[in-house]
């Protein structure tokens, strides 16, 4: 059973493929997010959810992930990731909790880096992020195709509620 299990891990990892290469100083910032699968973890959240990048000088990023509550308070919650594909630099290992890890593969990218698709190899997570608030419909249909051809449906996806440019966050 162990073996069986071993061996869809391994073939979940193998069939999903992340962008070729990723420009860390270019990835960095503030990104807004559009639609997720939900989570335990994020179950919390209503709205204005965002997640910030920075990058440390030991090579590894600062994440702090925020998002606003029914009650309209703020969660906020703070982590580092580490590169896992130093080819690519699109496999991270990120954790909240440590000693725990979980994966961040970044599967889709604009080429202008305005937004992002990332998953996770066993498909289980996955979020779409856009530098701005609200993403065209044109880059949105883009970002679905991406995740259609990745394996994943997009009919488990939620959309993210964001205020206009006032959010405050």
């Amino acid at each position: 059973m162990l073996a069986g299990v071993a061996y869809a891990c391994a073939r979940d990892e193998r069939d999903l493929s992340t962008v070729p290469s990723l420009d860390l100083k270019r990835y960095v910032g503030r990104w807004f997010e559009i639609a997720r699968y939900p989570n335990r973890f994020q179950k919390q959240c209503s709205g204005d959810t965002t997640a910030t990048y920075t990058a440390l000088s030991d090579g590894k990023i600062e994440v702090l992930n925020q998002c606003r509550k029914a009650d309209g308070q703020m969660d906020v919650a703070k982590g580092k990731a580490k590169i896992a594909d130093e080819t690519s630099k699109a496999k991270l290992r990120v954790t909240f909790f440590w000693p725990f890890y979980g994966d961040y593969w970044v599967i889709g990218l604009d080429p202008g880096y305005r937004w992002a698709v990332v998953g996770e190899p066993g498909r289980k997570y996955l979020w779409i992020l856009s530098r701005t608030e609200q993403m065209s419909a044109s880059d949105y249909d883009q970002a679905i195709g991406i995740i259609r051809q990745k394996g994943y449906d997009p009919s488990k996806l939620i959309k993210t509620p964001q205020r206009t440019a006032s959010a405050g966050l």
